[in-house]
């Protein structure tokens, strides 16, 4: 692996996001998803590069990506309120780092938004991920796309 940079996407971007966004939901997620088809098709519904692009392109939030050289490794979005809506990491990068980089990152473009916390609602796979870098869960499971996840969290930040 190569240096590992994040930065704003960009609309060229979205086929490559797109996926690793499919990929890491089919193939990391399955604690979640149970290999089920129907909740796996209503996650990767609005997973596609004409709604990436135009989640880019959208005010009021910040969709990064975490790159290897030309490769997009990660993928993650945070509104300008500090809400975490994306963290995806490519199969192939899985245990780099990369999802705590993106995460700092987030994080970090929360608090230039004025945020004094982010909050996300975790998948299960990703919840100790989470638990590990200081959010503490805030109630229930929300069941996102049909499944027993979408723990919701909130994290101080300093």
């Amino acid at each position: 692996m190569t240096a590992l940079q994040i930065r704003d996407a960009v609309a060229p971007d979205a086929e490559a996001a797109c996926v690793v966004m499919r990929r890491s939901i089919a193939e990391l997620c399955a604690a979640d998803h149970r290999d089920d088809p129907k909740i796996l098709a209503q996650w990767l519904a609005n997973k596609r590069p004409e709604i990436l692009r135009d989640w880019m392109a959208r005010p009021g939030q910040s969709f990064l990506v975490a790159t290897d050289g030309d490769s997009i490794r990660g993928v993650g979005l945070v509104t300008d309120a500090g809400e975490i809506t994306l963290n995806y990491v490519s199969p192939d990068a899985r245990f780099c780092g990369i999802s705590r980089a993106l995460l700092a990152a987030l994080e970090r473009r929360a608090v230039e938004r004025g945020n004094a916390h982010c909050t996300l609602a975790s998948t299960a796979t990703a919840r100790r991920f989470y638990l590990t870098n200081g959010y503490v869960e805030t109630g229930p499971p929300r069941g996102n796309f049909g499944t027993q996840s979408g723990f919701p969290m909130r994290k101080v930040l300093g």
